[in-house]
């Protein structure tokens, strides 16, 4: 190692270098540096800056590279939940690239989170090639639309027939939105909680400086025989026209719902709001239900596919006893880790009910590296597909095919939130 990397010094920080850290944060983003006195006073603990999860690596008295974790629990298929680290604010200082400086930072980070006993560790790739490397899979994907609304052979609106849509203002979203949230996320394989700062900020009550805010338009969905609301959407609308007739664009910002009729009915809605000739969904899972609405599904035009959730296991059998299984069976682990934070041979033993994970030495089905595991957790990735890749070694003949059978889920996992 030379002295020029020896004396890059990579540690946790104190509160005293919140403000480098948060400048050198943007740096990192390529977003204008500058923080002001205004921002500083309430940044930290707006983002959660917790000082034991916060590492910045120093040259000198600078910082060059930044990288933060806190807690969330993430829900499994099944619906439980698992202690996750969510990994976030990862940047190096384009001066100080190939360095290491990423590789020890989150080496420090995915030790120090298995010793809290997180199962596992989380992050939202800004780019693909970066996070395999330290063990991470990529778990859930996300797909845009942007729907030409003229073209997609829509009936006439009718008002909801099991319930009823109202707007609301933003106190109401962050009065009623945690529990409709806390519902849909037990039902969501991949999504995450959220704290109460996660409303205030994405209701405008707490706004930053260097950040342009646009009031959105609320709608919540309540069922017809409870009252219950059981759904939320959050949009933007632009105000454009072209010779006095409306070219306007909905975007939207969330949507959450409980129910399938909840979605459908919130859909309909977003799709029928006067002027609006183009709807843009926002991220969505994968295999949302939005373009089968449409009476011509080709109107909603695929804007973006791509990963979004990638997932490090930590404790293989707390991970794996957590969720869920579609049929009964077994299937003996072989994984590799170079990190030595997972490696080892497993034999699971699930069912619907749940599961038993234990060591063994008995043959194994499987053998993979941790990363392919991270993606094949939630069951959106196929274990035969990344046999076909020669990234899964088969040593059973259909065991790749056996683990499809037990980790894949009806509906794709989803994570609705960026972190």
């Amino acid at each position: 190692m030379s002295r020029e990397v020896r004396d890059l010094d990579v540690r946790y920080i104190d509160e005293s270098e919140f403000g480098e850290w948060i400048t050198a944060c943007r740096r990192g983003f390529l977003r204008p540096p500058e923080v002001s006195d205004e921002e500083l006073a309430f940044s930290p603990a707006a983002m959660a800056l917790d000082p034991a999860r916060t590492q910045g690596a120093f040259d000198g008295g600078r910082c060059v590279g930044t990288f933060r974790s806190f807690p969330r629990e993430l829900t499994v298929p099944g619906g439980g939940l698992v202690p996750a680290s969510a990994v976030s604010g990862v940047t190096v200082t384009a001066t100080h690239r190939r360095r290491g400086l990423l590789s020890r930072m989150m080496a420090a980070d995915l030790r120090a989170s298995k010793e809290r006993e997180e199962a596992v560790a989380i992050l939202i790739a800004a780019e693909y090639p970066i996070y395999g490397r330290f063990g991470f899979g990529p778990a859930t994907w996300v797909t845009d639309w942007t729907v030409d609304i003229p073209r997609a052979a829509l009936g006439r609106y009718e008002p909801p027939s099991g319930g009823r849509i109202d707007l609301a203002d933003a106190a109401e979203v962050r009065k009623v939105g945690p529990e409709l949230h806390g519902r849909v996320r037990r039902l969501t394989p991949g999504a995450i909680n959220r704290t109460e700062n996660w409303w205030r900020i994405n209701t405008g009550e707490i706004r930053f400086p260097s950040r342009p805010w646009t009031e959105p338009f609320h709608a919540v969905y309540r069922d017809a025989a409870t009252g219950r609301i059981d759904g939320m959407l959050s949009y933007t609308i632009d105000d454009v026209w072209d010779g006095k007739l409306p070219q306007d664009t909905l975007t939207v910002r969330q949507m959450i719902t409980a129910t399938p009729r909840a979605e459908r009915e919130l859909w309909q809605y977003a799709l029928c709001v006067d002027w609006v000739v183009k709807l843009a969904s926002g991220h969505r899972a994968p295999d949302d239900i939005l373009p089968l609405l449409l009476g011509d599904p080709r109107a909603a035009r695929v804007t973006s596919h791509a990963d979004h959730m990638w997932l490090r296991i930590l404790d293989v059998t707390r991970a794996l006893e957590a969720r869920t299984y579609a049929i009964a069976g077994s299937l003996v682990l072989e994984l590799h880790d170079a990190a030595g934070l997972a490696s080892g041979r497993y034999r699971l033993d699930a069912s619907p009910e749940g599961a038993e994970v234990r060591g063994t030495t008995a043959p194994s089905d499987l053998a993979m590296d941790i990363g392919e595991l991270g993606a094949l957790y939630l069951g959106d990735e196929s274990a035969v597909r990344l046999a076909a890749l020669g990234r899964i070694e088969e040593h059973r003949p259909g065991a790749a095919a056996d683990a499809d059978l037990l980790l894949r889920t009806s509906r794709r996992p989803w994570c609705p939130d960026t972190f």
